[in-house]
């Protein structure tokens, strides 16, 4: 897998966890619609509950892709801090640290670091505080079912065009957990996330690069 093709799966699977700690905030009670316009409550309640569990945590993640046929292209895994606004994800040779201001995005293989401020737009991908307060203007969420595991099911359509139709999270509805997250896109192409090992509760990070611990890495301020 070349470092273009590790840079997206990082960044969907940062957009996948921030999304879920993003709508833990009181505004996602005003924003949880569904098609029609109506309030769906139970999805509002699911997700809130997911997005407790995940507020300050560490997981594993694998990214899967697969085409319009179904056919599997890739597969990735992950390890995620989430703290807040700020967040640790290593996957392979690189590692993307956030400290809530300053993004450094490391590659090991490279030895260098690319040092950039966290994006303000408000549906970046790096940017769990913008994704929070652009909610409203960009997502319906819908409850779906329950299936026989107790896995609840919910979608998220987006209200304006983006690269995908819709984003499908699987919660373990007694428990709150994230067990699954599904990227819909609109050639029948998919990216599934699958959550593995999951611990809670305040996380230390490291939420910001050293580069006097790594005198080797070259540092590329885009400031």
């Amino acid at each position: 897998m070349n470092s273009n093709m590790l840079t997206t799966g990082l960044r969907r699977m940062l957009a996948v966890a921030a999304f879920v700690v993003a709508v833990q905030a009181p505004m996602w009670s005003q924003i949880s619609h569904s098609a029609q316009g109506q309030t769906d409550k139970r999805a509002n309640q699911l997700i809130e509950k997911a997005a407790a569990k995940v507020a300050n945590a560490r997981f594993t993640v694998t990214m899967s892709a697969y085409d319009g046929e179904h056919k599997l292209l890739s597969t990735q895994k992950a390890d995620v801090a989430l703290s807040g606004s700020r967040y640790n994800l290593t996957a392979a040779d690189q590692q993307v640290i956030c400290d809530g201001k300053t993004v450094w995005h490391w590659n090991k293989t490279a030895k260098e670091v690319t040092v950039t401020d966290m994006p303000t737009d408000d549906f970046n991908l790096f940017n769990p505080s913008a994704m929070l307060a652009g909610h409203e203007r960009n997502f319906r969420a819908k409850y779906i079912r329950t299936e026989e595991d107790g896995t609840a099911v919910v979608d998220l359509q987006p209200r304006s065009a983006r690269t995908f139709h819709k984003l499908r999270l699987f919660i373990e509805e007694k428990s709150g957990k994230l067990k699954r997250a599904e990227v819909h896109k609109y050639d029948s192409s998919r990216e599934v996330y699958d959550f593995g090992k999951q611990s809670y509760g305040r996380q230390s990070g490291p939420f910001a690069f050293d580069s006097k611990a790594h005198p080797e890495v070259e540092v590329i301020d885009m400031r």
